[in-house]
C-alpha cells in the first residue's frame, strides 16, 4: 500500500534543499544581486536629487539599467538566479525553522520569499526581452485600485499601509539596534557591521514613506495617491531640503547595497 505524502515528507524534503551545498552558494548570489539592485537605485535616486538625469529609482528601474548594459541578458539571467534561490532558501526556512524560530518568524519567511519571488518574475521579463521600466508607482496605483473596488477596500488600502509602515519602522530598528547581526555567522567587521546600521534605517525611512502613501490614497479613497519606491523618493525631492533628505536616503540606500556583499559572505544559511 503506497503511503501518501504528509507533511513531514515536505519538511524532510526541504530540509535536504535547504543543506544542500548549491542552494547555499546561490542564494549567496541572490544577496550579492540584491546588493547591486539597492547600489543601482541610490545611485539614480542621488542623481535625481540634484537633477542628474531621470530614470526609475526602484527595482524596475535597477534592472532596465542594469539589462541595457553589454551582456545585460546574461546578468539578467544571473539575476534570476539568484532570486529563485533566495525564494527557496526562504521557503525552507518557513518549513524547517531553525530552534527558537516562532510563527512570525516563519511569516516573515514567507513574505519575503514573496518579495523575491516578484523581483525574480520581473527580471525574468528582461532575461527574455519583454521587460518593462514603468514606474512603481503605476503598479501601486493599480493594485490600490483593485483594492478599492473590494468590499471594505479603503481598509485593506489602510491595513497595507500600516503593514508597510510597520515593516518600515522594524528595518530602522533592526539597523539602529543592530538586530541584523543574528542573521550573520561571525562578525563581519567593523565596516560592514556600519554600513549595516546606516543602511537598513534607510531603506526603512522608504518603506515608510511608502506606506504612508497608501494610507493617504485610503483616507482621500483616491487610488493616484498611492506610490512605489520610485514615488516616495522623489517625494523627498520636493519637501524643503529636499535634494539633502534624498541624498541621505541615497546614500543609506547604497550603504545597504555595499552591506549585502558582507552578508552574502557571512549570512546564516
Amino acid at each position: 500500500m503506497t503511503r501518501t505524502p504528509d507533511l513531514s515528507d515536505a519538511r524532510d524534503a526541504a530540509r535536504r534543499v535547504g543543506d544542500h551545498p548549491a542552494l547555499e552558494a546561490l542564494a549567496r548570489v541572490g544577496f550579492v544581486v540584491s546588493g547591486i539592485l539597492h547600489i543601482v537605485i541610490g545611485w539614480t535616486a542621488g542623481r535625481v536629487a540634484w537633477g542628474g538625469g531621470g530614470g526609475q529609482a526602484d527595482q524596475s528601474g535597477a534592472l532596465a539599467a542594469l539589462a541595457s548594459n553589454p551582456g545585460g541578458v546574461v546578468l539578467m539571467w544571473v539575476v534570476v538566479i539568484g532570486l529563485v534561490a533566495l525564494v527557496l532558501w526562504q521557503l525552507t526556512v518557513a518549513l524547517v525553522p531553525s530552534a527558537g524560530d516562532g510563527l512570525t518568524d516563519r511569516g516573515k519567511a514567507v513574505a519575503k520569499a514573496a518579495v523575491y519571488g516578484a523581483l525574480a518574475w520581473t527580471a525574468l521579463q528582461f532575461a527574455v526581452g519583454s521587460g518593462s521600466s514603468s514606474s512603481s508607482e503605476q503598479s501601486s496605483q493599480d493594485v490600490t485600485a483593485t483594492l478599492m473596488q473590494q468590499p471594505a477596500g479603503r481598509w485593506l488600502v489602510g491595513g497595507v499601509g500600516l503593514a508597510v509602515i510597520a515593516v518600515g519602522a522594524y528595518h530602522m530598528y533592526k539597523g539602529l539596534a543592530q538586530r541584523f547581526m543574528k542573521d550573520l555567522e561571525e562578525d563581519p567587521g567593523t565596516v560592514a557591521r556600519t554600513l549595516g546600521m546606516v543602511g537598513y534605517p534607510a531603506k526603512g525611512v522608504v518603506l515608510a514613506l511608502v506606506g504612508a502613501f497608501f494610507v493617504l490614497a485610503a483616507v482621500q479613497q483616491q487610488s493616484q495617491e498611492a506610490t512605489g519606491l520610485d514615488g516616495a523618493l522623489k517625494s523627498l525631492r520636493d519637501e524643503p531640503f529636499g535634494p539633502y533628505l534624498l541624498t541621505a536616503v541615497a546614500v543609506g540606500l547604497v550603504a545597504f547595497g555595499l552591506y549585502c556583499f558582507a552578508r552574502a559572505r557571512h549570512q546564516r544559511i
